[in-house]
């Protein structure tokens, strides 16, 4: 098929690979433009531009697709569809009008649940069991168009939101490459119960509040690692990391180091930190960390 590819991080690179594996022609790639990072703040390319750009790919990076000499230019690529994950533009009804077979999304969850920005550390913070991988018809709303396929993917009791993130583009590259040979078929409405929205992660959410229960915080540990990083602050005020934690035994109030193995008291149950990371340093086990920082049995965590 013809296809105009809409993508910007990791996740959609993943889609794009497959799709130019499979042999498809790719009029076009879209993509966010390069945006400030680092320490210099230098303009980096995003992951689906780089890419394109190695394959010998037309990218374009606009910055809205509102007016009519965007709308104009997507429809003069005469795809007979458009693959879009993970773009971060809103695709007005002009451009999901253009292709032939219309636009394609490939969400990470397993729609109507988790509709929206962050699905995959959602469903962590969730407790969910399951979440998988949907390819929808794109229409007007948010994440409502019907249904062309899905998978289910189970959740591990240790899966972080970066393993999890690294499953579900693996499938979603591959539902999609089975999906296009069978276009056109009818897609399935979305069910009108269940729906739930993954609201955008605020950096706040990250911080551990060591009043809530060793469940929910474990669960965050897991959701926001590698990025953000679920943190808390030492008592100098220093800001620690916590890429990984286990749910043990204890009790005291709430923030309270219990032993000398990182392990802190949470409103119920308590949470041994395993791996954790002081800014600017390198990521590092409890015993390493606790032989450069001492931390004695009743400090008290923020």
């Amino acid at each position: 098929m013809r296809i105009v590819f809409m993508g910007t991080p990791d996740f959609a690179a993943t889609t794009l690979a497959a799709l130019i594996a499979a042999g498809h022609e790719m009029a076009a790639v879209y993509a966010q433009p390069p945006r400030p990072a680092g320490r210099g703040q230098e303009l980096r390319k995003s992951p689906v531009q780089v890419l394109a750009e190695q394959h010998g790919l037309p990218v374009l990076t606009p910055v809205s697709l509102k007016d009519e000499a965007a709308q104009a230019a997507f429809a003069a690529h005469r795809a007979d569809v458009a693959v879009v994950a993970a773009y971060g533009l809103l695709l007005p009804q002009a451009i999901l009008d253009a292709p032939r077979f219309g636009c394609l999304n490939i969400h990470a969850s397993l729609l109507p649940r988790w509709r929206g920005a962050a699905p995959i550390q959602r469903a962590i913070l969730a407790g969910d069991a399951t979440t998988g991988i949907t390819v929808m018809q794109m229409a007007a709303g948010l994440d409502t168009g019907p249904i062309l396929a899905s998978e289910t993917l189970k959740i591990g009791h240790e899966m972080t939101a970066g393993a999890l993130h690294d499953a579900l583009a693996e499938m979603g590259a591959r539902l999609i490459v089975e999906t296009l040979p069978r276009l056109p078929f009818e897609a399935v409405p979305q069910p009108a119960e269940g729906v739930t929205y993954a609201a955008k992660i605020s950096p706040a959410e990250a911080r551990l509040d060591w009043s809530q229960s060793a469940t929910l915080l474990e669960r965050a540990v897991r959701a926001f690692a590698p990025h953000p990083g679920a943190w808390c602050q030492l008592p100098d005020g220093e800001r620690l990391k916590v890429l990984k934690a286990e749910i043990v035994p204890g009790q005291a109030v709430p923030g309270t180091i219990l032993d000398d193995q990182l392990t802190v008291a949470c409103g119920a149950g308590a949470l041994r930190l395993t791996l954790v990371q002081r800014a600017g340093k390198k990521p590092m086990t409890a015993p390493d960390f606790l032989r450069g920082v001492k931390l004695a049995r009743g400090t008290q965590l923020s």
